[in-house]
């Protein structure tokens, strides 16, 4: 039998120690300032609910074609969004299920009433 050392890929300097919260506030900063505009936010809840085409979007949501356009490019630079061309339309939805949840969670969260108040 031959040695068993650790190929170049199994070097134990290689192990990397998880991000520090400062670096994932790094990395997340950006996604919540996409999130902080209320007109991006209105989207987000509504793909929250299911994948919309921008003339969907733009009837459920009041905001002018344009601007929903823009706000969607935006939030597809972030990668919260993804489109899928079908025929002449483009269908838009959130990028992950992973994500329906929590922007389901931000809707509720309008709802509750602060503690500090009587």
């Amino acid at each position: 039998m031959g040695s068993m050392r650790p190929g170049p890929n199994l070097e134990l300097t290689d192990v990397t120690a998880p991000p520090s919260a400062a670096e994932r506030a790094k990395r997340l900063a950006p996604l919540f300032k996409a999130l902080a505009d209320e007109n991006r936010l209105t989207l987000m809840l509504l793909l929250a609910e299911r994948p919309h085409t921008v003339r969907e979007l733009t009837d459920a949501s009041g905001i002018g074609q344009t601007l929903v356009s823009h706000h969607l490019g935006t939030l597809r630079e972030q990668e919260l969004v993804l489109v899928e061309p079908r025929g002449r339309a483009n269908v838009y939805s959130l990028c992950c299920d992973a994500l329906v949840q929590p922007i389901q969670l931000l809707s509720t969260m309008s709802n509750a009433t602060p503690g500090c108040e009587s």
